[in-house]
């Protein structure tokens, strides 16, 4: 039975997946089952930020592994405390405090119980976000993301969300309610697009959060740790911006699952002991992992390396002036190739972005899409000229075959 057969078989298939299956990793680089090699721009998903099986990741893993790898939250940790300080110290820059977390929705769901603790003591409950959000799939998160396809079919769903149009304040000021306690946003919109916000809108919610006492929380799961050129994606847009608090995931673990989620010092007294927790988050084995890429990231200053990809990538599809594409879109190696449907040949039941996604596989480039017309560019932070040069050629060579004649 072929891996394909089997999976079918066994695994609820809430997954919609291209006919790969990957076997092995190193650096930019993954193979298959038959051998075969490609270059990932995926990073599973804006996750391996140090590329596959990166030395400084595997090396902690090995090490700590030996160690200790799990005891429980009832003791301290030595590795969850060190990484904690790393990420307040050096990544928020504000005091402030840290829970662990094993993914990228449970970390949300943790801003979620923030800002209702937060809003206990007047009432007020309903947390503001917007259209062409994605927050995670458990049943808060998935409320929290504004898009009917998410939603549908787990009715009824949590009261406490109001969605608006991102980028447009006059709409938020107008879904203000004396319920309203919070607004929660990415700063970049990475499965709904990668859509970012601008740097007026983050200012104006941080005005508006100040002015009518609202917390301000910003889901970095997909664009943070330096996957837009700086450590945060809110730096990237608006520096200065200081958010009450903070959700993360995919790369900060480099390929280890790990999430957490920061709240600012004045707000840390809500969430006390019994309030919030969670069983294998922030154990010995994944802090480990996470400080070692956080450090590689900071270390080898990798934040300048994205801001040169990105400029080569730009540079590069500009001079094509291909028809097939409208623009390019998002900050660092968080990047979106939107397509031109009318100029491309694609079959009518097919939906363009996974068509071409589909086509670059048999080319030998993994690259997801981001709804039907997105195209995203994910590589690893570390990825070199030469590899964003290969990749590029790759595009432009499907982009050209599927042209209009």
């Amino acid at each position: 039975m072929t891996t394909t057969e089997k999976t079918k078989q066994y695994v609820l298939e809430t997954y919609g997946r291209f006919p790969l299956t990957v076997t092995r990793g190193e650096g930019t680089r993954v193979w298959d089952e038959l051998g075969r090699e490609y270059l990932d721009f995926c990073s599973g998903i804006a996750v391996c930020s140090l590329g596959h099986c990166h030395p400084a990741l595997t090396q902690a893993i090995a090490e700590q592994s030996a160690t200790l790898m799990h005891c429980s939250n009832l003791y301290y940790i030595k590795q969850q405390a060190d990484l904690a300080e790393l990420i307040v110290e050096k990544v928020v820059g504000h005091p402030g405090k840290i829970f662990f977390s094993n993914s990228g929705a449970e970390a949300v769901d943790g801003l979620i119980k923030f800002a209702r603790r937060f809003g206990q003591a007047t009432g007020r409950y309903d947390i503001i976000t917007f259209n062409k959000s994605f927050h995670g799939r458990t049943i808060g998160a998935m409320t929290a993301t504004a898009q009917a396809k998410i939603h549908e079919g787990f009715d009824p769903l949590p009261t406490g969300f109001t969605y608006v149009e991102p980028n447009d304040l006059d709409a938020v000021r107008a879904a203000l309610t004396d319920k309203t306690i919070a607004f929660l946003l990415e700063p970049i919109q990475g499965e709904g697009g990668v859509n970012p916000m601008t740097k007026e809108f983050l200012e104006g919610l941080a005005a508006l959060a100040q002015e009518k006492d609202l917390l301000l929380l910003l889901d970095e799961v997909q664009c943070g740790f330096g996957r837009t050129g700086d450590l945060n994606g809110y730096d990237t847009i608006a520096p200065g911006l200081v958010p009450d608090g903070i959700s993360w995931a995919k790369g900060m673990g480099g390929g280890f699952p790990i999430g957490s989620f920061y709240i600012a010092e004045k707000h840390a007294h809500l969430l006390g002991p019994g309030s919030h927790g969670s069983t294998y988050g922030g154990n010995a084995l994944a802090c480990a992992a996470s400080k070692a890429v956080i450090e590689t990231i900071i270390v080898e200053n990798l934040t300048d390396n994205v801001k040169t990809r990105e400029a080569q990538i730009r540079k590069t599809i500009e001079s094509w002036n291909h028809p097939a594409i409208t623009e390019v879109r998002g900050y660092g190696l968080l990047l979106g190739i939107a397509l031109n449907f009318d100029a491309l040949d694609v079959p009518k039941d097919s939906i363009p972005s996974i068509h071409l996604c589909t086509a670059l596989i048999e080319k030998g480039l993994l690259v997801p899409p981001a709804g039907p017309e997105i195209v995203r560019l994910l590589p690893p932070l570390n990825v070199s000229a030469d590899e964003i040069n290969q990749a590029l050629q790759l595009i432009k060579e499907a982009l050209d075959a599927h042209l209009k004649s």
